[in-house]
């Protein structure tokens, strides 16, 4: 079966293309942005044509944290609804039997009751720090529903928690807490400074290794059999500061860290119901401490001291 993993070099793509190439019974296709720009409809319709996927996973977006969030609206708007929109409509025009849209936890309201079944999707105000991406993501799960109704495609979204893990972005404007939390204390050790970290510390979150997404969606690809959203979490969280204090000592940190508390919390928790995966026998199997690790391990071999960059 040929499995087109979109999004093919990023965190998640990655992990996808790693998972799905260990089973003898799909033919992975895989594009970079050289070879296929998805935002362009005429050539994504192109390459549909010549390699005929039978199931697509649309890994691809542009991700980033809430300042990348706040400072570039338009481009998380228009560059998420296009690429989305030319995989769903080459995917519907091809016939493929299978489409797996990786939505995200942000789609969910802000003060949404806690832990988050995917029935509350649109119940509630958006959190402002990451909007735009999430209504382009709420609009990718919308179109998925349209085909279900139009078209009756066996097509579904799934809607991911905080992910990490190799190859995470760990760049100062656009990265994630976790991530951005690695490198911040990392150089702090190396130059023997103090750490500031956004908010209060309050928020609580999951955060899910990347591995354990991977090992979800092939087991949603291969048993689930409704066509309704699935949230992918661990069904626990912890606090900004606890997860804080973990990174820290992984790190091996010892300086001081201080809350700016002018800059924003975000959601004050998201936690997500997991029931779904759980009545089909999945678990994650990642240990926050050991994903954080070998995710700092895998940092410090890439980062280059003298350039203040990844090398990858």
């Amino acid at each position: 079966m040929k499995v087109y993993i979109a999004g093919s070099t990023g965190m998640v793509g990655r992990s996808l293309v790693k998972r799905f190439t260990r089973e003898s019974s799909f033919e992975v296709l895989t594009t970079n942005s050289k070879e296929l720009d998805l935002r362009n409809k005429s050539d994504v319709m192109d390459f549909f044509a010549k390699h005929k996927p039978e199931v697509v996973i649309d890994a691809a977006a542009k991700v980033g944290g809430i300042y990348a969030n706040s400072t570039q609206p338009v481009d998380f708007l228009i560059d998420n609804l296009t690429i989305q929109n030319n995989l769903m409509m080459a995917a519907h025009q091809m016939d493929c039997a299978k489409f797996i849209f990786l939505s995200s936890s942000c789609v969910y309201p802000k003060l949404a009751k806690q832990p988050i079944k995917e029935i509350y999707l649109l119940a509630g105000e958006l959190e402002k720090t990451n909007q735009a991406y999430a209504i382009a993501k709420i609009a990718g799960m919308k179109l998925i529903e349209s085909f279900q109704s139009q078209y009756a495609r066996k097509w579904f979204s799934v809607m991911p928690t905080n992910l990490y893990g190799e190859f995470d972005n760990f760049s100062k404007e656009s990265s994630h807490v976790l991530p951005a939390m690695i490198r911040k204390f990392h150089e702090a050790k190396i130059n023997n400074e103090s750490v500031t970290l956004w908010g209060d510390g309050s928020p609580l979150r999951e955060f899910l290794h990347v591995d354990d997404l991977a090992e979800a969606v092939l087991l949603l690809l291969n048993n689930y059999k409704e066509n309704e959203p699935v949230n992918i979490g661990v069904g626990d969280d912890l606090s900004i500061m606890e997860l804080s204090n973990l990174i820290k000592d992984v790190v091996g940190f010892k300086g001081l860290v201080y809350w700016d508390q002018t800059k924003p919390n975000g959601t004050p928790r998201k936690l997500l119901d997991i029931s779904k995966l759980k009545n089909l026998g999945w678990a994650p199997k990642t240990d926050l401490v050991q994903g954080v690790t070998s995710t700092y391990e895998w940092f410090v071999s890439e980062f280059d001291s003298k350039s203040n960059e990844l090398k990858i």
